[in-house]
């Protein structure tokens, strides 16, 4: 015979201090647990939606990434060729690419961040498909002009259009702004890379990666296996969604450890205020307890109505913490990208699945925070309970 659930939400009424007092512990851990949760989600996304599953990205082999790259101007004319490469009436659609670190100063504090500023091809427009001009025009070959990414437009300070920057030791001028769908490239400042080349007196025709556009995805095994056997190349090929995938794993990695941490033992404290709840609930009802048991209730009744008890209010706190971190869904912050030592705007992502994932992780601390107090509300003998009246 199972205990009616009217009792346990009777009983969480009654003592609805004690029971607020659980509640707003669970929903504190839990909103931080989700918090950290979508920064994570968010900084993942950005980065690995930088890359095109029509794309390829080829670096020197053995790189760990762009910036320890190095590709002549020759090796890049043999992948021109390679199978598999989009074409159009003009040429073959690659972007070989440089890129370099700059201090730029924030908007909101003035203090100096580093800015990605990375050489393109001037069809590199034509490679990245998702990444559109906003606001003024694309720069122009061989000249000292920049396109800026929207977030970072919006972050440092020098980056309207029609504006001069100072850099590497030249003068730059501002003339566009452009959208890459909420990607890493929107932190990133974009100019010829011959010249950004010449500015930083680096070798002429010397390039840290290739980006180039596939006829299609299926074509990149092919595109692929031609250099990989080819003599002349030395290089690894990746698909570029694989390779900025790769690229976030390390400071996703390190957000959900001290994340996980910082939930942990805020977890363990809401667990032991929920076990003071619901020892306390035991305490106060010995003689309803042992009633019930004298009625025929069973030990494992007994047992299920304060668990039952415990994960309510558990669940109660957790969907508090969820609807309390809602708010930040969408609010960008930033952060170092530990592979290029360049700054990166994100935005907070709170999915379905991780609100999911937020009242598991109540449910989970109201568990253990039940357990012990209805194991000993059930063993309780019957007669020494009515005799405490």
């Amino acid at each position: 015979m199972a205990i009616p659930l009217a009792y346990n939400l009777r009983s969480i009424r009654v003592r609805w201090t004690s029971t607020l007092v659980a509640v707003l512990g669970i929903a504190g851990t839990v909103g931080v647990f989700v918090a950290m949760l979508s920064l994570a989600r968010g900084f993942k996304v950005t980065v690995a939606s930088s890359g095109s599953p029509g794309n390829a990205i080829i670096r020197r082999a053995g790189s760990t990434a762009e910036v320890d790259g190095a590709l002549s101007l020759d090796q890049v004319r043999v992948i021109e060729v390679a199978p598999g490469v989009a074409k159009t009436s003009l040429g073959p659609l690659v972007s070989p690419e440089v890129v370099v670190v700059s201090p730029f100063a924030l908007k909101s504090t003035g203090t100096d961040a580093n800015v990605q500023v990375r050489g393109v091809s001037p069809r590199v427009l034509e490679v990245r498909r998702n990444v559109k001009i906003v606001a003024g025009r694309f720069f122009q070959p061989a000249l000292t002009e920049l396109v800026v990414g929207r977030n970072a437009a919006l972050a440092y300070a020098g980056f309207s259009v029609g504006n001069t920057v100072r850099f590497g030791g030249g003068n730059w001028k501002v003339v566009g702004i452009f959208d890459a769908g909420g990607s890493a490239f929107d932190s990133e400042v974009w100019g010829d890379a011959d010249v950004i080349n010449q500015v930083y007196k680096r070798p002429r025709n010397i390039f840290q990666s290739v980006t180039v556009h596939l006829t299609s995805p299926a074509a990149f095994d092919r595109f692929k296996e031609a250099l990989m056997s080819d003599r002349r190349l030395t290089v690894q090929v990746d698909r570029e969604i694989d390779y900025y995938e790769k690229q976030s794993r390390m400071v996703t990695t390190m957000i959900l450890v001290l994340g996980s941490l910082i939930a942990a033992v805020m977890g363990v404290g809401a667990v032991f205020c929920a076990l003071n709840t619901m020892y306390s609930a035991v305490s106060e009802r010995s003689r309803e307890i042992a009633t019930m048991r004298a009625l025929g209730f069973s030990t494992l009744s007994v047992v299920s109505s304060f668990l039952i008890e415990a994960i309510l209010v558990s669940l109660v706190g957790g969907a508090l913490g969820c609807l309390a971190v809602l708010p930040v869904n969408g609010l960008t912050t930033g952060t170092v990208n530990w592979q290029t030592f360049s700054h990166l705007a994100f935005a907070f992502r709170i999915t379905p699945l991780l609100l999911g994932a937020g009242l598991l992780f109540a449910a989970l601390m109201g568990i253990f925070g039940g357990v012990p107090p209805a194991i000993r509300a059930a063993r309780r003998p019957v007669a020494q309970a009515l005799r405490e009246l």
